[in-house]
């Protein structure tokens, strides 16, 4: 059994390992660096209990990378996508309200486990052959929707959001109903040019109540209304809806090019850039003012290193669900990384997503470490099949 296990230990993909923990240093770092201009020694530990919770999930992570995913699947794919819709209900029931969001259930966000599960749901749904129909289109369709739908009502829109290219991109892999989905796709993007179209026009009005008819039409709550507008028009509610982007972007061209220094950020300890975002939804601002611009190509070129090492380990899979599982991770973790930077930056409209290993989230941390060690299970069973 040992040699067994010391046979897998070598058949794994080690730079995705070496990505993920370097990673997970720089963000516990860089938490530790926010939390220190905090009031309170429970905020200012934040990062310890990060770095423990780092632990618990490298462990996780090695657990899952030894086990065999494709018997993880047959086993656990639907009762875990089961229990995941059971807790998300469950949160609107009776769920912690932070923020004007219902989305934590005692220590932890259910949406964030969703994740996972629907990814390794869908895998298992049109991984195997002879599932590209349209039929089969509906079956992933409606298991997506669902979690989705649930997740919206809390509402937490980001999450669905970056949910729904993973999809995407695996049900594509997958080769179900192709041409449908490239024309769904293009409605989404029709659709999104749309909605902001609108906002556009209607900041263009000068009758308030024109203006708010014009915003009545549209299907989106009055604080996702304000972030377009925000995006849109980002100089004009600066010490309002539009102040977190401000004093983002302010210490984000400040850090130059090698940064103030590690702790020495000075938006941060003064608070102009507010202490509830500075370890979560903008702690990139964070990273650029003390590292500068160099520490932000460090931090992309991990990124990259990962997602390479993820997409290596989803080209070179032996079973399509191993494949479709490393490409809705890759998926997830390039949506989470791209949207949290270009939102701190004013490239797309503010969202409460984390940046992946960086932000002090600790739930979705771990679920970030099982999915990393699913794939890296994909990587070390396909070498076990080589070589047999």
């Amino acid at each position: 059994m040992l040699t067994d296990l010391l046979e897998k230990f070598k058949r794994m993909n080690w730079p995705l390992t070496a990505f993920m923990v370097a990673l997970i240093v720089f963000g516990t770092t860089f938490i530790w660096s926010a939390g220190s201009a905090r009031q309170g020694a429970f905020l200012q530990n934040i990062w310890y209990s990060y770095a423990c919770t780092a632990v618990f999930g490298l462990f996780l992570y090695f657990v899952l990378a030894t086990l065999d995913y494709r018997k993880l699947l047959d086993l656990f794919a639907l009762p875990g996508y089961a229990i995941a819709l059971f807790l998300l209900a469950i949160v609107l029931k009776v769920g912690t309200k932070t923020y004007g969001g219902q989305r934590w259930l005692w220590f932890f966000q259910p949406s964030e486990l969703s994740k996972f599960a629907i990814i390794l749901f869908i895998a298992h749904l049109v991984g195997p052959a002879g599932r590209e129909s349209f039929k089969w289109f509906l079956v992933a369709g409606a298991a997506f929707a669902v979690p989705a739908l649930l997740i919206l009502k809390e509402p937490d829109l980001g999450t669905a959001l970056v949910l729904a290219p993973a999809v995407l991109v695996m049900l594509l892999a997958a080769r179900v109903w192709t041409k449908g989905l490239v024309v769904l796709l293009l409605a989404g993007i029709l659709a999104a040019g749309l909605v902001l179209g609108t906002v556009y026009v209607a900041e263009q009005k000068t009758d308030p109540d024109r203006k708010a008819e014009i915003y009545r039409r549209l299907p989106l709550k009055d604080h996702q209304i304000k972030r377009l507008r925000v995006f849109l028009f980002p100089d004009q509610d600066v010490k309002g809806a539009g102040y977190n982007l401000r004093q983002a972007l302010i210490s984000i061209g400040s850090g130059s090019v090698r940064g103030k220094g590690l702790t020495k950020g000075e938006l941060k300890a003064l608070g102009y850039l507010p202490p509830a975002v500075s370890m979560n939804d903008f702690i990139f601002a964070v990273v650029a003012e003390e590292s500068g611009f160099m520490g932000n190509l460090f931090l992309l070129s991990l990124f990259l290193g990962l997602l390479l090492s993820t997409l290596k380990i989803a080209f070179q899979a032996t079973e399509d669900r191993g494949r479709l599982i490393a490409l809705g991770v890759a998926t997830l973790i390039f949506c989470h990384t791209y949207i949290n930077i270009a939102m701190s930056i004013g490239l797309m409209p503010i969202t409460g997503l984390p940046l992946p290993f960086i932000s002090a989230g600790r739930t979705f941390l771990v679920v970030l470490m099982a999915s990393l060690g699913v794939v890296q299970s994909v990587s070390v069973h396909r070498e076990e099949e080589d070589a047999r």
